[in-house]
């Protein structure tokens, strides 16, 4: 099922097109290190539509750093965009925005879309965003520290001592990021 766009975005001119999975860091950043900067990235079915959302993330966000496009299909009909953000506590805010506007061209309401952050995937919120991904520089590399203290352990390898940050206060810092 493939339409064809002209003359840019219409309300709802990609019906069918984009998967409603949001994948959260899945690739590196080109614009910066990754701690600095959280990767969002979609799937969709048509080029062109691929070529007006990147058009459309770059025009309309001033908190989009960047937008593109895969240079090719990934699968048949199988596309992917990506925006990066500043990982900082308005990453929430702006996950919000990007998912609501979405709804002009889509048929999916925020509530209708999965989230892929690492192995998890969750229906998309801003408390099981809080809960799982991120939200400030700080937090993603304790958290990076912990997953390679880990692989340390099972290899038998000695943990260099740092200021490891506990569980609890990387999850008090994520969820006191209310509005």
């Amino acid at each position: 099922m493939s339409k064809q766009l002209n003359e840019g975005l219409e309300y709802k001119s990609m019906e069918g097109m984009l998967k409603p999975t949001l994948h959260i860091d899945e690739f590196a950043s080109k614009m910066g290190d990754d701690d600095d900067i959280c990767v969002i990235s979609f799937y969709i079915s048509d080029e062109e539509a691929a070529k007006d959302l990147v058009s459309w993330f770059e025009k309309g966000y001033d908190f989009v750093m960047d937008a593109d496009r895969s240079p090719g299909e990934i699968d048949p009909n199988k596309y992917l965009v990506y925006i990066e953000l500043k990982r900082r506590t308005s990453l929430l805010d702006n996950i919000e925005t990007v998912l609501d506007d979405l709804t002009t061209l889509t048929e999916y309401v925020p509530e209708d879309w999965i989230c892929k952050y690492g192995k998890e995937d969750f229906p998309y919120s801003q408390r099981t965003i809080k809960k799982y991904v991120p939200l400030s520089p700080k937090v993603y590399r304790s958290m990076k520290d912990d997953e390679l203290n880990k692989m340390r352990t099972v290899a038998g390898v000695d943990i260099p001592e740092s200021k490891n940050v506990a569980q609890d206060v990387r999850d008090f810092v994520n969820l006191s990021t209310n509005r």
